[in-house]
């Protein structure tokens, strides 16, 4: 498990995580490398660290609007920080930004029925999205780091949670709070995330062969049919 949580730990510069995630940027970089500037960029659930760690943060020409659940300090003078609800963007216009940029956030939102109301949002208010999340047929949940935890019923997860210190959650004896926590991630599978983005490009992360996670991206045009 050590070695998983090594793997996986966002804030170290050598592990899986932090390459999936240059790897990832940088096939971003190549959709918006044409694009004429100036852009407003809208991250839902994302933080200014972020950006920092792209090495995207001084970029010119592009204003990131952070939208979180609650405000938070920001230190560029290109970033915003918005309070927001990621199903619920009625403060917005319809196509009021270039892009809508998601990364690791849609499985945290509730149900498919809360995802599919963010996924008409992101299309509603961004002429372009970008969206990553991990793949439910995953064999390691990326939360948990546990196998095959996804898959197991809910009285399970309640018990591992509240029993064990597990993945990043951390070991939680409340069991309302670990019935909380448990609900808390609905992973998506490829099937899904075609209905909710069927006009989308769908890339797969791949890890030894298993994909480990998608990037959903549409409204690109011919840049889109990248692989």
């Amino acid at each position: 498990m050590n070695i998983l949580r090594k793997l996986a730990n966002p804030e170290s510069t050598n592990s899986l995580a932090t390459k999936t995630r240059l790897k990832n940027f940088n096939i971003f970089k190549g959709l918006i490398s044409n694009l004429s500037k100036p852009l407003r960029i809208l991250d839902i659930g994302g933080t200014e660290q972020y950006w920092e760690k792209m090495n995207f943060s001084r970029e010119s020409g592009v204003e990131i609007n952070l939208l979180n659940l609650s405000e938070c300090q920001v230190n560029y003078p290109n970033f915003k920080s918005i309070a927001g609800d990621a199903k619920d963007l009625s403060v917005f216009k319809d196509k009021e930004f270039d892009i809508i940029f998601s990364h690791s956030v849609i499985e945290h939102v509730g149900g498919f029925e809360d995802q599919h109301r963010m996924a008409e949002e992101i299309k509603r208010v961004g002429k372009r999205y970008f969206i990553q999340t991990p793949n439910y047929y995953f064999p390691v949940e990326p939360h948990f780091l546990f196998p095959m935890f996804q898959f197991l019923p809910l009285f399970l997860k309640i018990w591992l949670i509240s029993h064990f210190n597990i993945g990043w959650i951390g070991r939680t004896p409340d069991k309302d709070k670990a019935l909380e926590t448990a609900k808390s991630i609905r992973l998506l599978c490829e099937k899904e995330l075609r209905e909710l983005f069927p006009d989308a490009t769908i890339y797969r992360e791949k890890f030894f062969g298993l994909t480990k996670s998608f990037l959903v991206y549409g409204g690109w045009g011919t840049a889109s049919k990248m692989k």
